[in-house]
């Protein structure tokens, strides 16, 4: 289902339990908080059960995107996703450390923002470089172009660096999948 040509884009992702359940009901938390908050949600993708990047002996994620409508600027959205995780029970210790949830703004319509100056940095720097964020926007918003590349998700999925693991996990219908992807 696209949505849009350039939609604002979040990514999501956990791989702790907290007091809001297992990671993927985390994430639905999240959805549902940040919706509370007057950020609608126009659209998610299938979640995906994905190894830690960089390789790591924490749990796996379950990682997805999803699309949404606000009044809000990308600082004022970027603030609420990380009072968001703050709430939830997100504690900030070192990079890349497990985590009840994560939320990361990936693209704010066509906005390309660059730091010192601006923040947050648009598009994510890394969104390209991951797996548990491309193969979902390729799921979601497969027409969608990247503002600086102009790649499409899966220009990007087949542009990854090898040795990502990704597996399809139950969605909110409670449907499985089965195959396993290393990218």
């Amino acid at each position: 289902m696209e949505i849009s040509p350039s939609p604002l884009i979040i990514a999501l992702g956990a791989n702790l339990a907290g007091r809001f359940g297992p990671p993927r009901a985390a994430l639905g938390a999240a959805l549902e908080r940040l919706e509370a908050a007057g950020v609608a949600v126009t659209g998610r993708s299938p979640w995906y059960e994905t190894a830690p990047v960089p390789v790591s002996d924490q749990p796996w994620y379950v990682n997805g995107v999803a699309t949404v409508t606000t009044g809000l600027g990308p600082e004022a959205l970027l603030a609420l996703m990380l009072e968001t995780e703050l709430e939830m029970g997100r504690e900030r210790s070192v990079q890349n450390a497990a985590r009840v949830v994560d939320l990361d703004l990936l693209a704010y319509g066509d906005m390309v923002r660059k730091p010192p100056k601006a923040a947050p940095e648009l598009p994510h720097p890394r969104l390209a470089e991951r797996a548990f964020v491309v193969r979902p926007l390729a799921d979601l918003v497969p027409n969608w172009r990247h503002p600086e590349s102009g790649l499409s998700p899966g220009e990007m999925v087949r542009a990854l660096p090898g040795g990502q693991q990704i597996r399809p996990l139950a969605d909110a219908d409670g449907l499985y999948g089965t195959e396993w992807r290393g990218i």
